[in-house]
């Protein structure tokens, strides 16, 4: 189990999901909104992050955006009322590795923040397949959630990195949506395959910021997206 960092400014919510987290065998820390979110990670850093998005002062946007910001990829889960695919993608595109609205069945949740946590345990290694994967100038290495492209450094959040590696292990092989979901999350929760689309997007716009003309990662019309 993990550390784990509850953001949220409703009391009896909070307290909710502390008493389901530590059931579950997870070290629990609280914090009612961004602001004292960003204070507890500087005391003590927790494996991953589950935030309310409406809080005042620092909200879960800001505080997913001013994490990724300053380059830090801890996993984030961000909760929210607002059922939205406007808000869905946004979070999204803020950098955050998952997103459920309310209400929620504390046991997907605890599922989902599990999946987070196992692909985290990848930076120690002892994985069977080669930990490190070359396709031109790309390179990720599956120890540490490293990714670098034409030798520099990308930022990538658990989710990306994962989504990336399962198509550049399989160059010329076109991965359905869904596949490219059960890679990605491996929780076996329902989500909507067009959150893929958002992933894909992301990730050629950080490659595209190094290499322009950056094409590698193909759409198959139909069918999904192949490493070409």
């Amino acid at each position: 189990m993990g550390r784990v960092l509850l953001v949220d400014d409703d009391a009896s919510l909070l307290d909710v999901l502390a008493l389901a987290f530590e059931e579950a065998g997870h070290e629990v820390t609280r914090a009612r909104d961004g602001r004292e979110a960003l204070d507890s990670l500087r005391a003590r850093r927790p494996e991953i992050v589950v935030s309310d998005v409406n809080m005042p002062h620092v909200d879960g946007f800001a505080l997913c955006r001013k994490l990724r910001q300053q380059g830090d990829q801890v996993p984030l889960v961000l909760l929210t009322s607002r059922d939205s695919e406007i808000d869905e993608a946004l979070g999204l595109e803020l950098g955050a590795d998952d997103y459920v609205t309310k209400p929620f069945s504390t046991r997907v949740l605890l599922a989902r923040v599990a999946a987070l946590l196992r692909r985290e345990e990848l930076r120690g290694g002892g994985v069977a397949r080669q930990p490190v994967v070359r396709r031109g100038e790309l390179e990720l290495d599956a120890e540490r959630l490293a990714c670098t492209y034409r030798g520099e450094a990308v930022s990538l959040t658990v989710t990306e990195f994962h989504l990336l590696e399962a198509l550049a292990r399989r160059p010329g092989v076109v991965l359905s949506r869904a596949q490219l979901l059960a890679v990605a999350r491996d929780d076996g929760s329902v989500v909507v395959e067009r959150i893929v689309d958002t992933y894909v997007n992301r990730l050629r716009r950080k490659l595209e910021a190094i290499e322009p003309a950056f094409a590698s990662i193909e759409t198959v019309v139909g069918a999904g997206y192949r490493w070409r």
